[in-house]
């Protein structure tokens, strides 16, 4: 109860920006970058709606709700990449299952993203920031992983141009914290560079044990840090 307490309260603090670029270009270059993008790639994010909707059924787009700057609730948007294959229970299928070979190949291109650039026109995320998560953390978190909520949550990330999902959930936070208090220009695009090159050589995808990330149960105390 206590590091819930102690993490609303950081939620509601007030993040200072690093400078000028943070304060009044970063979201302006969100925002010719995602609309560029989503122009630029409409004849892709048209063939992969389709192969989805072939391969996958409906809906395309998988919706699920996750927390944003200061913890806000939004919807984020991408490609379904998994079957809704249930037990006779009607309780879905393990990951592992669900996840098909072509659900794969999508997560291995990063082509099933795509839809968020929706959210960063929107102002739900920007290009650079700490990747959304699931609201369940939120209480999870210690008072300096919260911290990644004082920023808008990002396509891409420091986290993810070091090591992505091969790395543990506690590297992710301190390099997400590290991101939230360095953002600068330069800094963004080296991110956006090197996010390039990781999709085209496929690292990181998932972790060595799952399909997917495991669900983030909250830190140790041998290896939080508050």
């Amino acid at each position: 109860m206590k590091r819930r307490k102690d993490n609303r309260k950081c939620l509601e603090n007030k993040h200072i920006p690093y400078g000028l670029y943070e304060r009044y270009i970063k979201r302006p270059m969100d925002i010719i970058l995602s609309a560029s993008a989503l122009t630029l790639l409409s004849p892709v994010i048209l063939a992969t709606a389709l192969m989805v909707r072939i391969k996958l059924g409906s809906p395309v787009i998988f919706k699920q709700k996750r927390p944003g700057k200061n913890g806000k609730i939004f919807n984020n948007y991408k490609f379904r990449t998994m079957t809704d294959e249930r037990d006779e229970f009607g309780k879905l299928l393990p990951d592992e299952i669900r996840l098909t070979p072509f659900g794969r190949r999508l997560r291995a291109s990063s082509l099933d993203e795509l839809p968020e650039l929706v959210n960063i026109l929107r102002g739900d995320m920007s290009v650079v920031g700490p990747r959304p998560l699931l609201p369940e953390y939120l209480s999870r978190y210690t008072r300096r992983q919260a911290r990644r909520h004082e920023v808008l949550p990002g396509f891409t990330g420091l986290a993810q141009v070091h090591g992505r999902n091969a790395i543990s959930w506690e590297e992710k936070f301190e390099w997400d914290v590290d991101y939230v208090d360095r953002i600068t220009f330069l800094r963004d695009w080296r991110i956006i560079f090197e996010t390039v090159g990781i999709v085209l050589k496929k690292e990181g995808i998932s972790p060595q044990a799952s399909a997917t990330m495991e669900i983030f149960q909250g830190s140790s105390k041998e290896t939080a840090k508050e």
